[in-house]
């Protein structure tokens, strides 16, 4: 599930006012730890909201239902490998991390508190520097993804491509989901739905219950099977295939049904074929459904462990190979985190501290600028990230209960301690 970086208002600041407004208002403190005074006393239930007000949840019920979407919509699992991918501990764990924001000095458990960070890791060339959970989390815990699961899909459009069940990312849509014939998506390229160029009319404002969004939302809770293809045929052409970015969820879900039927696979069988058991994930994960029994939601909610988030970075940071074997095909990576030349970078302007600089296949390109350069990341509303910098051979991931879908400083900060990461463990000896 996303928030649009595109350009839904015509200035920088109306667009993030409208990322910040999403959902609901609150404080940005952090929700206190639990304490149940004794090992005797049994901790209190989890608070888990509803499917249908999952995005308007408020905090205190946030981190019970991330983290236990299974209770919330039809899920399928798609399982672990038999030979974990290792992660042994850094020699020099990372013990302090400063930096500063609003004017003030902080640390790691400022970062977690102000931020409400449930989840931090960082792997620095495949040892893990720092591990920390928050928010009631363990390693156990799986926690949901939001729209860094889109970066997860569109990888899995280039391991079909890499094994022939599609043939080209030039290919028209149709020709894997005919049923979009005769659409506004007829004419329009697997390239231009990993792009967001379709061309196709679409609204991603979650302020509004009848917006494009809502309405693929209402499909998720309504739990009807092929809701989401049916409204997504019925919509209008705003600009011709490739030349216009606009932020859609609803083209992942439909390049998820296209990965599904080129391959004949559930997307959780295909990831798990393809990537979970090969390279070494330690635990299952799920898939929140459609329906029951039906297709993913591509657009986002797959949960899973820090640990196998932060091994899904290794994998791309390892251009894509698991098990001695090739899953992606040569360049994938590097082709799929180059943004557009028109996308958010153009549509914003000048950008604000730590925003990231543009979109390519469903993954952000940050600033290449000195900590950053060369890198991207998997994002994702309430504070998911999977940061990748290979010139450093790091990966970070963030698992975060803002409580909103998107604000600006929460982003901010995290990009400015992202940066005080990768200084601190370029600085030591």
């Amino acid at each position: 599930m996303p928030l649009p970086h595109s350009q839904l208002e015509p200035t920088v600041g109306s667009v993030r006012a409208l990322c910040a407004a999403c959902v609901l208002s609150a404080s940005l403190g952090a929700l206190p730890q639990p304490s149940y005074g004794n090992a005797n006393t049994p901790a209190p239930a989890e608070k888990i909201g509803t499917a249908a007000n999952f995005l308007m949840l408020p905090p205190d019920e946030q981190p019970g239902s991330f983290r236990n979407i299974d209770k919330l919509f039809a899920t399928r699992t798609f399982k672990h490998g038999s030979k974990p991918y290792p992660l042994p501990k850094a020699v020099k764990p990372l013990t302090v991390i400063s930096y500063e924001s609003e004017g003030r000095k902080f640390g790691i458990e400022d970062f977690m508190a102000r931020n409400r960070v449930s989840g931090l890791l960082v792997l620095d060339h495949g040892h893990i520097a720092l591990e920390r959970y928050g928010l009631g989390n363990t390693e156990a815990s799986r926690w949901t993804s939001f729209s860094v699961g889109k970066s997860i899909l569109s990888t899995l459009v280039g391991a079909a491509v890499a094994d022939g069940s599609i043939h080209s990312i030039e290919d028209p849509i149709t020709r894997y989901l005919p049923a979009l014939k005769g659409s506004a998506y007829d004419g329009a390229s697997v390239r231009n739905l990993l792009q967001m160029s379709s061309g196709v009319k679409w609204n991603e404002d979650y302020r509004q219950h009848d917006s494009d969004i809502g309405r693929l939302l209402k499909c998720t809770t309504e739990k009807t099977s092929g809701c989401i293809i049916d409204f997504m045929r019925k919509l209008p052409r705003a600009a011709a295939p490739g030349t216009v970015f606009n932020y859609n969820t609803g083209e992942t879900h439909l390049l998820g049904l296209a990965v599904s039927a080129a391959t004949h696979r559930h997307l959780s069988d295909y990831l798990a074929d393809k990537i979970w058991s090969r390279f070494g994930m330690q635990s299952d994960g799920y898939w929140a459904l459609e329906s029951e029994d039906g297709a993913e939601m591509a657009g986002g909610m797959l949960s899973m462990t820090l640990r196998d988030y932060g091994r899904f970075g290794l994998f791309i940071l390892g251009d894509g190979m698991a098990g001695g074997q090739r899953v992606l095909p040569n360049g994938w990576v590097a082709q799929a985190t180059q943004p557009r030349a028109d996308s958010p970078q153009v549509a914003f302007g000048k950008l604000e501290p730590g925003d990231p600089l543009g979109y390519g296949y469903q993954w952000w390109a940050l600033p290449p600028v000195s900590p950053h350069a060369g890198a991207f990341e998997a994002e994702g509303i309430f504070g998911q990230f999977i940061y990748i910098n290979p010139a450093r051979k790091l990966v970070v991931v963030v698992w975060s209960a803002w409580p909103e879908a998107w604000v600006d400083k929460n982003s901010i900060e995290t990009h400015v301690f992202l940066s005080a990461v990768v200084n601190t463990l370029h600085s030591r000896p």
